[in-house]
């Protein structure tokens, strides 16, 4: 993925977030060279990936396979130094993107529509060897709890939630006509490393080629402390 096209979508999405009147923390808005002499007071934005996730899922093609994501906190199962065990995160979905289909191992999640567009998300149980399975998925959409055939896109308007739980395979896109849509995501901790299984093959970080200088640095971009 070229560096100005992870510039240019960093861009896009601080304007929409600045349409929706919502504000960033500090370290959403640090420059590379603000981030140079930044000591181990940050250690817990480096450790545990906070800030900006530009994704092409390793294909190649953002505007057709693509999310654009920022984590505004998380824990760390791992690292007993960080206790939280909630994570909280923002992404754009633009209309014509599409998020492949995965589940969380351990993570459950809820996903909200904070507004734009429509999203819609397939759904499908976890066969228990990583395939679909075809029965039934049980739907829990804004504590209102019900069944949907497997594979049925479930629709999210501006407002609307779905919790997601373990196992349950899921993907992102956007009802065409209706925009691009702006996505909370309030969940436990995320790891993005060894708790998320694609149904097909994908990357996870995109490959960066280098053709300007970078606008902010993405999450597993941060040099160690000084």
């Amino acid at each position: 993925m070229k560096r100005s096209k992870i510039n240019q979508c960093i861009r896009e999405m601080e304007q929409m977030l600045v349409n929706y009147k919502i504000s960033l923390p500090p370290f959403c808005l640090f420059s590379p060279m603000e981030w140079d002499d930044k000591n181990q007071e940050y250690d817990e934005i480096r450790e545990n990936l906070l800030g900006w996730d530009i994704t092409d899922y390793g294909l190649g093609d953002f505007d057709k396979v693509g999310f654009s994501l920022i984590t505004l906190r998380n824990g760390n199962l791992k690292n007993p130094k960080y206790q939280k065990p909630y994570a909280e995160k923002l992404l754009l979905l633009k209309e014509g993107q599409h998020s492949p289909m995965h589940f969380h191992f351990y993570k459950m999640e809820d996903i909200i529509n904070r507004g734009g567009g429509t999203l819609v998300i397939h759904l499908y149980n976890d066969r228990g060897d990583g395939e679909l399975d075809n029965t039934p998925v049980l739907v829990n959409q804004d504590a209102r709890q019900y069944y949907v055939e497997a594979g049925t896109g479930v629709l999210l308007r501006p407002g609307e939630s779905i919790t997601l739980s373990p196992h349950q395979y899921h993907d992102f896109d956007v009802l065409e006509g209706t925009g691009d849509v702006l996505i909370g995501e309030v969940s436990m901790c995320n790891d993005d490393y060894t708790d998320n299984r694609f149904y097909e093959k994908v990357g996870r970080f995109p490959t960066i080629e280098e053709d300007e200088e970078p606008y902010r640095l993405l999450c597993n971009e941060y040099p160690k402390a000084k």
